[in-house]
């Protein structure tokens, strides 16, 4: 099936910077980089050499012999894919002798193929079939036995596809494609000669194997032997469209495949500039949400939480908002509503949110779920760097000589670009992993970090210093880079207090429970390996010391000059698809869009005079302010849009008291989520295959969200917010998107080159993009920072007020994993629940011995905050002393055990250092039982026809 766009040109290209090589191919002269194959060569100029065993996403195998061309001067008949051009060479593609060596190889392939087309799930879509054409292949003299001589075996374990060794001709496109592009290795070819034949690793079926369902063996495929249920269920599509997955901070771009209004399959875009065209489970395959039973798609209103839910017409509902918001600021004054913005929505819907609480409540009561996961990113980043956000593009990775990864997980988290680094790992690169927990990245399939620093919870800071105090007192630092780029005064105050004795890996060793000797090879690899990057996650930012853990990596990259360039940075992994995005767009109640304090009286009146109103001088409150200002009976209305936070935010019973206090909560999502069992307005929201929009990545990268079907709701989440806006009297007049990126781009300096135009050409910009930068910005800082010199900021180590204790003697920390996303909302309603069906704790053989726990017992759960029961599951990928669990499922609602403490610059929860205790259950407590029977009723809908 040809996509516009998606042409394979069978092997990869060549280095843009390799000279030019002149050839002639079927008497036509072509010029290519050196080091072209000759199958790409041809490929360029429009000419298709027969292939079964080459795609351009991996590299020349040479394996099906299908490819054979003459080259004069050179005896036999080379494979293409395998013969890179050389100056003069003269190619031929189509001789009689090719065309019959070409259809005996096809003749092999078929013999060994059930000729079941017509009824074939790939009918059409098979490139065997396409391949057997393109040779003339009319016949065949051999009779087929099955495939490689084995039984009929269908493997049906795996929830989206299936294989089918039938219909196999072990090309090894499937085994190379989890080598080279996922980096798993979960597939082999067992047998030889007739008997070989694909196996999952230990002859498991798929489901049971180490496959991370990322799809790409099934891309790879040129047969039905891997094919999607989905298509296998509803037929091939007949078109396509391109968009943005609304997943993780990665960003990756996919062709969402259609026939008609339905979607069939979404496939990685190997244009992608995120991707690359690879994929994770989530991305590829977990989808269905959209269409799942349980989502909502009529507005409804309820007096009281107690009532059930009333469904009506999209009109009253909208009058209802409005009213409501209007009654409580008549009754309570200006500051008594407020709104928070989602990290899953576009750019746009997020714009408009903050925009309709500053101009239509006429306050700056808006805050997002960014802060409670990266906001100490904005705050680090922008007073040493001068920018709030990461500095490199993901391609930079490829340059990286050490990568040192802090309080990430990306095989779980950011799976596609944990595969490019697998890819440069295994290319040489070092590794340093600092984390409580050995995750995958410490040791999995031919990667291995060379050193792990498995830190006690919370001690990210004294790590970070005992690192730079090894870098300063050994003469690591990069004087001349400082000296030139950075503030050197501030610089010479870093290293007195860094280079204190007391700051010294052997001195803070019982604190952090890092050897000492450990670290300081760490540290020394990281200032002498070459091109040193930093990326790290929320489990640097989600502690009471975020901001300075910030600051203390931005510290040490400055110290060793490792920014500026390609192959270096610091690079925040962002969680969630549009985090980046909502943090750009003024979610923040001390911030305008591109990070302007509200105070600043010119930025203020840049915007005064767009919106046509005064704006409030003095920042709002955050949502833990809202919260308790709701329990005070100050704060009675919040509009939420795309957000769960009675499951995402912490200390579960504060905010659930919080949402119980206020008279109008209006929620705005797919299902009627955790936060929505307090709410008094439900307005369907819309998923990103109904939409137009942008998401912007964790690398700062702007992507276009194109519709790919109507709006099951009647509405995109954009229009919704326009329809409130215009009830209360505000002159919104947007019809399409791109409308409010022109706007964005009017008031945000780093947005002001941004436009769907230059998106669409460009395929995706990042920012900033302006008057300098045209096209964009892959990497930060180059030749300077953005604030000017360089800020080196002294980071003291605070210990949390959160202790460990006889009654509470253990840490808990918190992450995701692979299959899940967030809260769960929008996977647990797809066959991923088949990898997690719940939250488990992990816990050390010791402390489960300790307790008399075994794998899978019920276990309580219980801090000072509160407690709840789930399953454990005993591993040493946790330190004694640590247990670690996931937030993906309500049932568990992990986080009424998290405290109120949080980061000193910017109230991000410490979600990642709790003390606690864990203990024998008879099963999930009282406080579970009563949360899902409150749930339950919560969720009551009276079905009356809605009005049109």
């Amino acid at each position: 099936m040809a996509w516009i766009g998606e042409i394979d040109l069978g092997t990869k290209a060549a280095p843009v910077t390799a000279p030019m090589v002149s050839l002639t191919i079927d008497d036509q002269r072509i010029d290519v980089p050196e080091g072209t194959s000759v199958m790409r060569a041809a490929a360029l100029m429009g000419t298709s050499i027969p292939k079964l065993c080459a795609t351009d996403t991996l590299e020349s195998f040479g394996s099906c012999r299908l490819c054979l061309v003459e080259i004069d001067g050179r005896a036999g008949y080379p494979a293409s894919c395998t013969t890179p051009v050389t100056p003069g060479m003269v190619v031929r593609t189509q001789t009689e002798k090719l065309k019959s060596l070409r259809r005996g190889v096809m003749e092999l392939y078929i013999s060994d193929h059930p000729l079941d087309c017509l009824t074939c799930s790939a009918n059409g879509d098979c490139e065997l079939q396409e391949q057997a054409g393109a040779v003339g292949l009319r016949e065949v003299r051999y009779g087929y036995e099955g495939a490689n001589h084995l039984v009929a075996d269908k493997d049906e374990s795996n929830p989206y596809f299936t294989f089918d060794s039938t219909k196999c001709i072990v090309c090894s496109r499937c085994v190379r494609a989890c080598d080279e592009v996922q980096g798993t290795i979960a597939l082999t070819v067992d047998g030889r000669g007739f008997e070989s034949h694909i196996a999952a690793s230990q002859d498991q079926d798929f489901l049971s194997s180490e496959c991370v369902s990322c799809g790409a063996c099934v891309q790879a495929c040129p047969t039905a032997a891997l094919n999607e249920k989905s298509v296998i269920e509803k037929g091939t599509p007949d078109r396509a469209v391109v968009t943005t997955c609304a997943y993780c901070g990665v960003g990756c771009t996919f062709r969402a495949e259609m026939r008609g209004e339905e979607l069939i399959r979404m496939v990685p875009w190997k244009d992608g500039k995120a991707n690359r065209g690879h994929s994770c489970v989530k991305g590829r395959f977990a989808w269905g949400y959209a269409n799942h039973k349980e989502r909502i798609l009529n507005p409804m209103i309820r007096a009281s939480i107690e009532e059930p839910w009333r469904e009506v017409s999209w009109e009253e509902a909208i009058a209802h908002t409005a009213a409501e918001f209007r009654r409580i600021q008549a009754k309570y004054g200006t500051r008594s509503v407020g709104g928070i913005t989602s990290s899953r929505c576009t750019n746009e819907e997020t714009f408009l949110v903050q925009k309709l609480i500053r101009q239509g409540f006429g306050n700056n009561n808006v805050d997002t779920c960014a802060r409670v996961c990266h906001s100490p990113t904005g705050y680090g980043l922008k007073t040493t760097f001068g920018t709030s956000a990461g500095t490199q593009d993901f391609d930079s990775v490829q340059y990286a000589d050490v990568m040192m990864v802090i309080g990430a997980n990306p095989t779980d988290g950011h799976p596609v670009f944990a595969s490019r680094m697998k890819r440069r790992l295994r290319q040489g690169a070092k590794l340093i992993v600092i984390d409580p927990r050995r995750t995958d990245l410490v040791r999995s399939a031919r990667i291995e970090a060379d050193h792990h620093l498995p830190l006690k919870p919370g001690t990210n800071v004294a790590v970070l210093t005992a690192m730079a105090h090894v870098i300063v007192k050994e003469g690591l630092a990069n004087e001349a880079y400082i000296r030139e780029r950075c503030d050197w005064d501030e610089y010479q105050d870093w290293a007195a207090f860094v280079s204190e004795p007391g700051r010294s890996p052997e001195a803070t060793e019982a604190l952090t429970g890092v050897p000492a000797e450990t670290l300081r090879a760490a540290a020394r690899l990281y200032a002498t390996g070459g091109n040193a990057a930093i990326y790290y996650g929320l489990g640097v930012t989600e502690h009471s010391q975020g901001s300075s853990t910030v600051m203390a990596i931005a510290n040490l990259a400055m110290a060793t000059g490792n920014i500026g360039r390609e192959g270096v940075g610091v690079n925040p992994l962002r969680g969630q698809n549009n985090v980046q995005g909502a943090c750009d767009m003024g979610s923040f109640p001390h911030e305008f869009s591109g990070y302007r304090h509200v105070s600043d009286t010119a930025t203020r009146e840049l915007f005064e005079h767009a919106w046509g109103v005064a704006l409030d001088p003095e920042p709002g409150l955050r949502i833990p302010n809202m919260l308790d200002a709701a329990t005070d009976g100050v704060f009675k209305g919040l509009f939420v849009q795309g957000e769960d936070i009675l499951q995402s935010d912490p200390n579960t019973h504060h905010v659930a008291a919080g949402l119980a206090a206020m008279e109008c909560v209006v929620v705005q999502d797919l299902f009627l989520n955790e936060t929505a069992n307090y709410a008094h307005v439900f307005l369907p929201g819309s998923t990103f295959l109904e939409k137009d929009g942008t998401f912007t990545n964790a690398e700062r990268r702007i992507q276009l969200v194109r519709k790919v079907m109507a709006p099951l709701n009647g509405h995109a989440d954009w229009e919704i917010v326009q329809l409130v806006a215009r009830e209360m009297g505000l002159d919104w007049n947007y019809t399409h998107p791109s409308q409010i990126m022109d706007e964005i781009a009017r008031l945000t300096p780093t947005f002001a080159g941004v436009s769907y135009g230059l998106i669409e050409r460009e395929g995706s910009v990042q920012w900033p993009a302006n008057e300098a930068a045209p096209l964009g910005t892959p990497t930060m800082h180059i030749g300077g920072f953005a604030r000017g010199k360089g800020k080196f900021v002294v980071t003291d180590y605070v210990a949390t007020d959160e202790k460990t204790g006889p009654r509470y003697p253990l840490l808990l920390t918190t992450g995701r994993i692979l299959s899940h996303y967030n809260v769960g909302a929008q996977t647990r309603r797809t066959a991923n629940v088949a990898w997690h069906p719940e939250d488990l704790l992990e816990l050390h053989p010791l402390d489960a011995e300790n307790r008399g726990i075994k794998d899978r017992d019920w276990v309580y759960l219980r801090s000072r905050a509160g407690e709840t029961t789930l399953r454990a599951h005993v591993t040493d990928r946790v330190a004694p002393g640590v247990v670690y669990t996931t937030f993906h499922h309500p049932e568990t609602q992990a986080n009424v055990i998290t405290t109120d403490y949080s980061d000193w610059a910017t109230n991000c929860p410490e979600y990642k250092v709790t003390a606690v205790q864990v203990g024998l259950s008879n099963g999930p407590s009282d406080w579970q039982e009563d949360y899902a029977e409150q749930a339950r009723h919560s969720r009551r809908i009276l079905h009356v026809e809605a009005a049109e």
